[in-house]
């Protein structure tokens, strides 16, 4: 079984104006401590998140393990450690076929039912959220609260990650309620480094 950080980093590139810019945050979240990073672009074509990819993978090496949203192709393309896919996404057996045995493979669950469909598959960890209201999706799912942390929790031996307007003040919470670690996108956002490391501390 993978064993997570506390802290699972989500970069999503339309946050930044520019390559450049993508990649300067993602360095400063290394240089915080952040070892597990998600790269997440919804809007963008398939060369410029080849291109991103690369990038972040360059600027930081093998000190942070790289895990792709949605696409399995160019997690293999940019040489990355793993692939995240959501519910509408290439199945969890279908994204193990592309990437092979040995990737990281995660899977988004926002109910019972999903959560217990992706514990029957070779995932390695299963995400469940939205936890608390969050700005980053333009249609998110129903808020599920700390209450649906505890019956994920429930449902997977799995490693359990939260995701959805998790910030430091509620983290500490999310844990407690079960989850093995938290997905953090807009609370990293400002001065990346020193939230990353007040997030680390809190997260102990």
């Amino acid at each position: 079984m993978i064993m997570l950080p506390r802290l699972y980093a989500v970069v999503d590139a339309s946050c930044f104006s520019s390559d450049g810019e993508l990649a300067a945050f993602a360095r400063e979240l290394a240089a915080g401590g952040v070892t597990l990073l998600q790269y997440r672009n919804k809007s963008g074509h398939a060369r410029q998140m080849l291109e991103q990819a690369l990038q972040l993978k360059t600027h930081l090496g093998d000190s942070v393990k790289l895990i792709m949203n949605d696409r399995a192709d160019l997690c293999l393309a940019a040489g990355f450690d793993g692939v995240h896919v959501g519910q509408e996404d290439l199945s969890p057996e279908g994204a193990r076929q592309v990437i092979g045995p040995n990737l990281m493979l995660g899977v988004s669950t926002h109910n019972p039912a999903q959560v217990g469909a992706a514990e029957r598959t070779t995932a390695g960890y299963i995400a469940i959220g939205p936890v608390f209201a969050t700005a980053s999706k333009k249609n998110p799912d129903p808020v599920i609260g700390l209450g649906g942390v505890r019956q994920a929790r429930l449902l997977t031996r799995k490693p359990l990650v939260a995701i959805g307007g998790i910030t430091r003040a509620n983290c500490g919470s999310v844990i407690e309620a079960g989850a093995d670690a938290v997905a953090v996108i807009s609370d990293l956002l400002p001065d990346p480094r020193k939230s990353a490391e007040e997030f680390l501390r809190i997260l102990r």
